[in-house]
């Protein structure tokens, strides 16, 4: 067999990377099958890479236990109606505040990606106050502003400052010792057993009771939402989709019942497919 191809948001270093060294090496003791990986500068760029078949697989992020929903991750699976989960891995996360600087009293500005600086945002109110924080697309991307510079740092996991040869400054800066992230390996093809299944859908109109009618179609079978999120359809103000994780399987004769059923109280259904999680 051929290695499949998995793309993930990077530079090497991210959290994401290390997702993927972990499902690959679960992939090649569990099926023999190898993989590569490929590294991309968004989220929504490694989807892309998938929707377009220019790689096999990704894994992204979609929740972190600390700062809740990717929702470039949502918003990528909606927009690209190819787009498939294939299984789930969850990965504890922790942060360390990376940095030349030889006393926290030296920096000035912090850089790192907008979920890491939510993760530790109790930690830099406490001792880095004053500290300018600035996003970047991946923790990894953020240790390439330091430089020999003793004013910045950078927050990103232990493991990439060692891949980067680079001083930990303070370790474990995040603001809950128990941080996880949960991925998604996204693919083209939806598998139909696992313990969950995700999918998504739009109400015809925005009146009182539009959304209970689909929950309870779920809740009359006895079939758990384990997760509800909304985004905006951005078609009008108000106007939202309905992200949904049900303790279910497609083979499952009270699922089949359910989405037959949905599709009459909604305007548009999207099923990701079923998948098992892994951690």
């Amino acid at each position: 067999m051929p290695p499949l191809s998995l793309a993930y948001l990077g530079p090497v270093g991210t959290n994401s990377e290390t997702a993927a060294v972990n499902y690959l090496n679960w992939l090649k003791q569990n099926t023999g099958q190898l993989g590569e990986m490929a590294a991309y500068g968004s989220i929504a760029q490694a989807l892309r890479a998938v929707a377009t078949g220019e790689r096999d697989l990704a894994i992204v992020p979609i929740e972190n236990s600390i700062e809740g929903t990717v929702a470039v991750t949502l918003d990528s699976l909606w927009q690209w109606e190819n787009l498939k989960i294939k299984q789930a891995l969850v990965l504890p996360i922790v942060h360390a505040l990376i940095s030349r600087a030889k006393q926290l009293t030296d920096l000035q500005i912090v850089y790192s990606h907008p979920q890491a600086l939510g993760q530790c945002q109790g930690w830099l109110e406490q001792f880095l106050p004053q500290v300018q924080r600035i996003p970047t697309n991946s923790t990894a991307e953020s240790l390439q502003y330091l430089g020999e510079d003793i004013t910045k740092g950078a927050i990103a996991s232990p493991r990439a400052a060692q891949l980067y040869d680079l001083p930990v400054l303070a370790e474990r800066i995040n603001d809950y010792a128990d941080n996880f992230t949960r991925f998604w390996i996204v693919g083209l093809n939806a598998t139909t057993i696992g313990s969950h299944t995700s999918l998504a859908f739009s109400v015809p109109a925005n009146v009182p009771g539009a959304l209970m009618r689909p929950l309870q179609i779920f809740a009359s079978r006895g079939i758990n939402m384990s997760r509800i999120e909304s985004r905006p359809t951005r078609r009008s103000f108000g106007d939202y989709l309905f992200f949904v994780d049900v303790e279910a399987d497609l083979e499952s004769e009270a699922l089949k019942s359910a989405l037959e059923e949905l599709g009459g109280h909604t305007e548009m259904l999207k099923i990701f497919g079923s998948y098992n999680i892994m951690s």
